[in-house]
């Protein structure tokens, strides 16, 4: 018999073993998944978050918030607030108590498929993309040029395909769309038909509410559908930093929330600018911008789906540009984690904005220790995890790629280590102790490979002879490769041909049919 006679069984057994692991598996076999438990970080001590909350309800009661419109006037004084001499609308701190005793704590942040549900609360831990850039790194080119709807839809389409990517907030401004309405609604539209996965987007005007939900019904299946199963989320920035509120986001909601939409209200003071350089009343000022919103959500809908987003931003205080990369950046984010916990309220901060403009060392370094402390202190959803460059200033398609490998060796840390009898290995130890002496064969060993360990796509692991012999080619390349398979090959029908065609003739849609399903 002949030496490849010898052989090709064990071959074939390592080939068969190699696609079993390659192969999607199931959600109670991964090694991480949606939801993960975080929480063990706690950068405050509990008398420091004791001493936020008083400041934080004290700024409410005795400064009070700006531009207020006559209905949030209206409700709010009905419980027990007031409006001040200054034109100033002061939150009561039994009200504040009240809507932190009654409010909604968890839901589910649907999918357009229930497979991709993800329940939001407690100390689960989801990543999703954000950031609403202006602009984009050709990919193609490596150059920076405007955005526009066909790449929203193209990042869209590659985070479909990205396990550790939870949902899809908007991630670039289309600029090519000016008119007001037509955004808002080819927005919605390219991201829920790039991927299946629950989406959020922001609405501009309250006139634009009622033909955006006519579009998210439409998209569900029929009149009415959306509710039942609310996949697209309301990102509403609710305030204008410092204690001002921004009066077209309330009357958005005022029309959002009875219609059933989940909203994430976002208060992002940039500390030293717009917050206070003083990183504890940064904190401060965003927990008392977001309980207002928490307060006048469930004045208009009690019991409203509402994630907390404190997110505040941290400046460069040499030149006052933002710095999203920075360390203060992140302590800042999971402080406001641990507040958002104190309070048992679903809860959303920013997390992975590298101020680098490429996805280099440099980004690499900032988004990994950004992210991980906000997802060790139990954030529910952090956005602007993937892609994100300068600052949000740009994007770049191959970094969902490299930042799908970063959230998922993330994700394995939150997970930490399970103790139990099996786990300890005792009896493990002893046989192989005794026996061949290594765990390289061992059973234990086999079972393990996949429900415990998290294996990069994208990142090399070589040996450097292997690498250089394969081209030698860096991170972005192999990324960008992956990247340019994906956008030539995965063109997801999300939306059924009929709704597809019934929607093209309601709605202005402008993303051109045969760039979304090409022959």
């Amino acid at each position: 018999m002949t030496d490849a006679a010898v052989h090709a069984p064990r071959r074939r057994g390592r080939e068969q073993r190699h696609a079993q692991r390659a192969a999607p598996l199931a959600l109670d076999a991964r090694p991480v998944w949606p939801g993960v438990e975080g929480g063990r970080f706690r950068p405050l001590t509990d008398a420091q978050v004791a001493r936020i909350h008083e400041a934080t309800l004290y700024l409410m009661e005795d400064v009070g918030f700006g531009n207020a419109i006559p209905p949030m006037v209206e409700r709010v004084c009905a419980r027990g607030g007031r409006m001040d001499e200054h034109g100033r609308l002061r939150f009561p701190r039994a009200l504040v108590e009240d809507v932190l005793r009654s409010c909604r704590k968890t839901f589910t942040a649907h999918g357009q498929r229930p497979e991709h549900d993800l329940e939001i609360g407690g100390r689960r831990v989801h990543f999703g993309s954000g950031g609403a850039s202006p602009n984009i790194v050709d990919l193609d080119t490596g150059l920076y040029r405007g955005a526009t709807l066909a790449d929203l839809y193209d990042a869209a389409r590659i985070c479909d395909l990205m396990d550790n990517v939870h949902f899809f907030n908007r991630s670039l401004v289309a600029r090519d769309i000016e008119n007001v309405l037509e955004f808002d609604l080819n927005t919605l539209y390219a991201i829920a038909s790039g991927t299946a996965k629950h989406v959020g987007s922001s609405i501009t005007t309250a006139e634009n509410v009622e033909p955006v939900l006519a579009l998210l019904d439409a998209i569900a299946g029929g009149e009415g559908r959306y509710r039942n199963r609310p996949f697209a989320m309301l990102l509403s920035c609710h305030v204008v930093p410092p204690m001002r509120f921004a009066e077209e986001a309330l009357w958005v909601l005022e029309k959002a929330l009875p219609a059933g939409m989940p909203v994430m209200i976002v208060s992002a003071g940039q500390a030293g600018a717009t917050a206070p350089a003083k990183l504890a009343g940064t904190v401060v000022q965003a927990m008392a911008e977001t309980l207002a919103g928490l307060v006048y959500c469930n004045l208009i809908d009690p019991g409203a789906t509402v994630i907390c987003g404190p997110k505040p931003i941290v400046s460069d205080l040499r030149t006052g540009a933002m710095s999203g990369g920075s360390g203060e950046q992140a302590i800042v984010a999971a402080a406001t984690v641990q507040m958002a916990r104190y309070y048992d309220l679903p809860c959303s901060v920013m997390a992975g904005i590298s101020d680098s403009k490429i996805p280099d060392a440099q980004s690499g370094y900032e988004k990994s220790y950004t992210i991980t402390l906000a997802a060790h202190a139990g954030c529910n959803m952090i956005t602007q995890t993937c892609g994100m460059q300068a600052s949000l200033l740009g994007l770049t398609k191959e970094g969902y790629i490299i930042d799908n490998d970063m959230l998922g060796a993330i994700a394995r840390s939150v997970r930490g280590i399970e103790i139990s009898d099996d786990s300890l290995s005792v009896e493990t130890i002893r046989e192989v102790v005794l026996g061949e002496g290594h765990y390289l064969g061992n059973a234990q060993t086999l079972e393990v490979m996949t429900r415990d360990y998290v294996y990069p796509e994208i990142a090399d692991r070589q040996p450097p002879a292997t690498w250089e012999e394969q081209g030698g080619r860096d991170i972005r390349e192999r990324a960008r490769e992956r990247a340019q398979e994906i956008l030539g090959s995965h063109f997801p029908r999300h939306i059924d041909g009929a709704s597809d065609a019934a929607i093209r003739e309601r709605f202005p849609i402008r993303l051109p049919r045969g760039l979304m399903h090409p022959a």
